[in-house]
């Protein structure tokens, strides 16, 4: 019964730790992506500003 209990405590936290890194990079990766943009912006108003 313990071990049971303790099987299904531990395969709870495995899947929330491995749904929160996921959703984590998925975050970072679009954060990344938008600094990205914003640059290309900058740098192209700068060319035209020469």
């Amino acid at each position: 019964m313990f071990k049971r209990v303790v099987s299904t405590l531990f395969a709870s936290v495995f899947l929330t730790g491995l749904i929160a890194t996921s959703a984590g990079c998925n975050t970072v990766h679009g954060m990344g992506q938008d600094i990205e943009q914003g640059g290309a912006k900058i740098k192209e108003e700068a060319n035209e500003r020469r």
